[in-house]
């Protein structure tokens, strides 16, 4: 049997012979919005949480949060309906900012804003990137009930309106992107982001969980007290195509948007799975390690222990952190990863690494991307050659009867193995 799974802008095929048993897991095909402009627009004209575009009516300022490009945020549909909606409120294009939420990802430079916002817009507004290591960005907006400090885009916090605008999906310890978190995490400081994200060992930080789910209600906390009035988000299913789209107050658009793209993200198994071949989705969910990491940790859910997970992705920007280099010199075991980090605490660039020895441990972890295998190797990230050969290495290690899963989308599938 052939499979084919998404890699970089491209896909990669291997061979699995016909004796062994295979499952794709994936949520049944969702067909994609046969008008996206038009259920966007229909999303701004019926805004949730009992907001109304009246209530903005004298907002001398406008801030408007974006994902950078690492995510895959269809901006050339959600964009245009809503600068109309501005438009209509009389707010001239100079009164509205673009901010390119980064979180802890590099600053992107000015000749990169053409790969994730439209000719038109970069031609009449002003666009600027978020870092969250300059201070001079930042403001200070104390502290939330779980003690994380709040540092945030200072430009961003003083608009009269802000706006958030992204995808809604599964996250796997936040439990759902979406809602305020393009402003809370995105635009916040590092300090604060290390801090909310520390909570991702808590056992309730859960792919797939919301309310009682610590991290992301640190994040609502978080976005509450910046005053983040809107949030547009898009529900995309595995082609990356907009299937719904909901626009309103951000608390609002989450609760009515989870049900919706667990309709899109979500599928059961039978049983745990002794080899899984997953993929983050191909480009830009596999751009670097730091992205591509969510297709190890979402493999992990449906495979036994011992098992095997492959991960395909090309990774042709590298790891993605300095501080997750850095911070794996040297290191030559899972075990000496999680001890140390452990011992050390949290820490943004780390966790990285902590997050991939937490489920290679577990099972057998092997490695097919663009990187020089030998850094790879130098990160335990067990590189080899190509598919084909990580899957002819694996069928060996299989029990009798055991089936094999091929996750393609990992990065926005919720697995699970059914009671």
């Amino acid at each position: 049997m052939e499979i084919r799974v998404p890699y970089g802008r491209s896909f990669l095929t291997a061979n699995i012979p016909a004796q062994f048993g295979v499952d794709l897991i994936e949520p049944p095909e969702v067909p994609a919005a046969v008008n996206p402009l038009a259920v966007v627009g229909a999303a701004l004209d019926d805004l949730l949480g009992g907001l109304n575009w009246a209530d903005f009516n004298n907002a001398a300022s406008v801030s408007i949060a974006v994902n950078d490009k690492t995510r895959p945020v269809p901006h050339p549909q959600l964009l245009p309906p809503l600068l109309e909606r501005l438009s209509a409120l009389g707010i001239p294009d100079s009164a509205i900012t673009f901010y390119v939420a980064v979180g802890t990802h590099p600053p992107m430079i000015p000749a990169e804003f053409s790969s994730i916002l439209p000719a038109e817009i970069l031609g009449r507004y002003r666009v600027v990137s978020h870092d969250s290591e300059n201070p001079n960005m930042l403001v200070n907006l104390g502290q939330t009930v779980r003690e994380t400090p709040i540092w945030v885009n200072k430009a961003y916090y003083e608009s009269d309106f802000k706006i958030v605008v992204g995808n809604l999906e599964p996250h796997q310890f936040v439990g759902f992107s979406g809602g305020v978190k393009s402003a809370a995490i995105g635009l916040a400081g590092l300090t604060t982001i290390n801090h909310n994200h520390a909570l991702m060992t808590h056992p309730d930080s859960q792919l797939g969980e919301y309310e009682t789910n610590p991290a992301r209600q640190d994040v609502e906390e978080i976005g509450q007290k910046i005053g983040t009035h809107l949030a547009l988000n898009a529900i995309l299913n595995q082609n990356k195509q907009i299937v719904y789209a909901l626009a309103g107050d951000p608390r609002a658009v989450m609760r009515a948007g989870i049900s919706l793209s667990r309709k899109v993200c979500q599928v059961g198994v039978p049983a745990r799975y002794g080899l899984v071949i997953s993929s983050p989705g191909g480009h830009p969910k596999d751009i670097n390690i730091y992205q591509a990491q969510k297709g190890l940790a979402h493999a992990a859910l449906v495979t036994r222990p011992g098992g095997t997970i492959i991960l395909a992705a090309a990774c042709p920007e590298g790891t993605g952190s300095p501080h997750y280099e850095d911070w794996m010199a040297g290191k030559s075991s899972y075990a000496e990863v999680i001890a140390l980090f452990n011992a050390e605490g949290f820490h943004i660039g780390p966790h990285k690494a902590y997050q991939i020895a937490r489920d290679a441990s577990k099972v057998r972890f092997l490695f097919c991307s663009e990187m020089d295998e030998s850094f790879a190797r130098s990160l335990l990230l067990n590189p080899v050659r190509d598919l084909q050969t990580a899957i002819d290495l694996s069928l060996a290690d299989l029990q009798p009867g055991e089936r094999i899963g091929v996750l393609p989308h990992a990065s926005s599938t919720i697995p699970y193995v059914q009671e």
